[in-house]
Parts: structure tokens; sequence; C-alpha cells
């Protein structure tokens, strides 16, 4: 039987009626526009009320471009493991910057520090770099790879997703690996986390269990609002991130929804499996509580 949180969350999805105004929720910053991309904020909004975290949430702007992204790379068949990490350069490094999140949950299963590289800035990170020997951190999506053991002991892969942005990693050996500057104890002494190479390295406690965990293509996203990078991405694409969204609703629960009521009657417009172009007029799938109640 499905836990009380996920249930609500599908149905909440299946059923979101899409307005093209802006939110009224002071965590939801960015305004919805008209077509696929106010739906799609819709879902985020929706999203990132559920989110369930003890520990504190990531900003909403990294976990709506981290989870649009995620959707779009699990269209393209790029991600299996159904964790996405999400890394916020923009956030001081003396503070927990790194969250991981159960996606069919939507709960946060882990928090921790992170380091950057160390040219990208000393307590804040504000430069980034593809170049290799830069030294410097690359903004954008990650899908992690295989377990190695290197000089820092057990490791992750990272192959960098986008073009011209983070595609180098894989050449830089920009990896996941503990370090014992990645600690509270470094921050105290020095008044600031210490940085890497270009790796975004994480505290020596438990780092065997998150690298095991988070291997075997997971997404991981580093976010920083740089304007340059959010025009390049094209991971931000709003009608397959919605599309396979909704698949994602269906799939929580379907057991659960198709002994409803609310499942039969529910006006659903599933669209084709890999998504639909930019162009296509998503507007047809609104979902509205006027035709729900007819």
């Amino acid at each position: 039987m499905p836990g009380k949180y996920t249930t609500l969350l599908a149905v909440a999805l299946l059923i979101l009626p899409v307005s093209f105004t802006s939110l009224n929720d002071h965590k939801h910053q960015m305004t919805p526009e008209k077509g696929s991309i106010g739906m799609l904020e819709e879902y985020l909004a929706s999203l990132y009320d559920h989110l369930q975290g003890s520990a504190g949430l990531p900003g909403y702007d990294a976990f709506s471009r981290a989870v649009t992204g995620y959707f779009n790379l699990k269209a393209s068949g790029k991600i299996n493991n159904e964790l996405l990490t999400i890394i916020d350069f923009s956030l001081s490094s003396n503070g927990k910057r790194m969250w991981i999140i159960h996606m069919p949950e939507m709960k946060i299963v882990h928090t921790c520090l992170v380091s950057h590289g160390r040219n990208s800035g000393e307590e804040f990170a504000r430069h980034f770099s593809n170049i290799p020997s830069s030294h410097k951190s690359s903004l954008g999506f990650y899908v992690t790879g295989d377990i190695y053991y290197g000089r820092h002991g057990k490791s992750l892969y990272l192959d960098g997703v986008e073009h011209g942005i983070n595609d180098n990693a894989r050449f830089r050996t920009i990896v996941m690996h503990s370090a014992d500057y990645v600690s509270n104890e470094y921050i105290r002494r020095y008044g600031r986390l210490g940085r890497s190479f270009g790796c975004p390295a994480i505290p020596v406690e438990g780092h065997q269990r998150i690298i095991r965990m988070l291997s075997g293509q997971s997404c991981l996203y580093i976010h920083y609002p740089d304007k340059e990078y959010i025009s390049r991405s094209e991971l931000f694409e709003p009608a397959i991130a919605m599309n396979e969204m909704s698949y994602f609703a269906e799939k929580l629960h379907e057991s659960f929804l198709e002994q409803t009521l609310l499942f039969k009657r529910l006006p659903f417009y599933r669209l084709a499996p890999g998504g639909v172009s930019r162009s296509e007029d998503i507007s047809r799938r609104s979902l509205s509580y006027t035709s729900f109640l007819k």
C-alpha cells in the first residue's frame, strides 16, 4: 500500500489544474508563462511542496532546475538510478549544500558538506570552467559511472553530459571522492571548507555508503545562477520534462490509483513516449478542476 505522502503527490500531480498566473507561495520564485513552461512550473511547485527533509531543503531555483534536467535525462534513457543529487554552489561552503533525493518518495535521504575547486573561489564558488588543469568546478548535469579506488580511496566516476560545459569531466578526472578537508573541524580551523582540484569532494564519514548509493547512472546537478550556463543548457526543455513527469506521477502508485473513481474519471491526456517538440501546442494537456468535476 502506498505511503501517505507519495499517494497524495501522485494524485496532486495528476489532477493539477493549470493556471497561467504567478505562484503566491514565497518558495516559488519563478513566474510561469503560458504553455508548457507554465504547466511545468505548476508540476515543479507541487513536487517541491511535497519534498520531505528534516535537515533543510535545497532552494527552489536549484531544485526546479535539477528536477527539470533529471526528467529530461530520464526521458533520454541516460539515467537508471532514481536518486537525484543537487549541489548548490551559490551557497557558502561552510554549510551543507549537497542534497540526495529519492525521487519516487520525494524524500531527502542525505545532506552533507561538499567542496568546490580551489580556483573557483574561497568560501564561495564564483568561477567555473570545463578546461583541463583549471582546478575549477564545472556546472551542470552529470551522470554517475562506476566505482573505482584511487588516491582518495573509494571514488565515483562522473560523466558530464553537457557539451562545452562539463563534458571534459572524465579527461579532467573530475570525480566524487572523500577528503579530510571536507569537515566542520577544517572550517573551525581555517574559516572555510577545504577545496579540491575541481571535484565535488564529500566528508570521509559515510562516504563509502554515499558513493555506493549514487553509483550506476544517477543524476547529479551542480547549480549556480549563471545566466550564460542557463541560456546554453539544453536540459531545461520544459515540454519533454513535463511529459516524463506525468509518467512519473502515474507510476508512483498506479495500482492505488486504478482502484479509485478519481483515476477512472481523470481527464488525463498522455503523450507518446519520447516527449514532444518545443513547438508543439502542449496546452491541450491542460487539466482543470472544471472538467474533472463534470
